[in-house]
């Protein structure tokens, strides 16, 4: 999978992208993550890719770098579209967009190549939006300062499915959100702890009783906590 990131802030992503399990999945060649400066792809001699709302209002990102960075990295025109290509998606993060779910992210880990766009300020003119973008996606009600941290979050969500980034692959399939239902609890050592000890379920090596007792705990878990992925 080939993931590229359109961003004014390139190096906000080095310490994500260069640690841990992203980095030793880009050095085994499971994922390739590109960073592309959005200023590189506007001949402004100021390097000026955005602008003042039309009516008042805050700074947008003006629709002709965007445009211009997509279609570079695509090799192809968006609008007039020359032709779409059912295995890439080009992906706009924002508060319009639908909400982040391990179920949209196995959606789009379908794809061969993702092109992520990270905004700033009062977002994108709306030509981006409807012309250029394929669909929106938010990480959640809240607000942040740009799309650079939601990126990181897609990046890091897609990246876990990809076959041999997580060397336990049964983690990955039982983690949160998978099945529909919150994690488990898990206990390591030591056995006791302050007075606090281990279910003997967990020590008993009967692994059918731990099967079904970690499913109900998963479920209990859910219930109390997000009862809503129940209904």
């Amino acid at each position: 999978m080939v993931i590229d990131i359109i961003t004014i802030f390139p190096t906000m992503f080095s310490s994500v992208l260069n640690e841990s399990i992203l980095a030793r999945a880009q050095k085994k060649g499971l994922i390739k993550v590109k960073l592309h400066n959005l200023r590189d792809f506007y001949n402004d001699p100021h390097g000026k890719i955005d602008d003042a709302s039309y009516g008042g209002g805050g700074m947008v990102f003006k629709p002709e770098p965007l445009f211009n960075a997509v279609e570079a990295i695509l090799g192809y025109k968006r609008y007039p579209l020359e032709k779409k290509d059912p295995n890439t998606r080009v992906i706009l993060f924002s508060p319009a967009g639908r909400t982040l779910t391990q179920q949209r992210v196995r959606k789009f880990f379908k794809y061969e190549r993702l092109v992520l766009i990270a905004p700033r300020y009062e977002g994108v003119d709306q030509r981006v939006r409807k012309y250029l973008v394929d669909e929106e996606i938010s990480i959640g009600d809240y607000i942040v300062s740009g799309g650079e941290l939601p990126a990181m979050v897609f990046v890091d969500s897609i990246a876990r499915l990809v076959p041999g980034v997580v060397s336990d692959r049964d983690s990955v399939e039982n983690e949160s959100f998978e099945k529909g239902l919150l994690d488990y609890p898990h206990y390591t050592r030591p056995e006791e702890f302050r007075g606090l000890k281990v279910p003997e379920v967990l020590l008993s090596g009967d692994h059918v009783e731990i099967k079904r007792w970690r499913k109900e705990k998963a479920l209990q878990e859910t219930n109390k906590h997000r009862p809503d992925l129940l209904t």
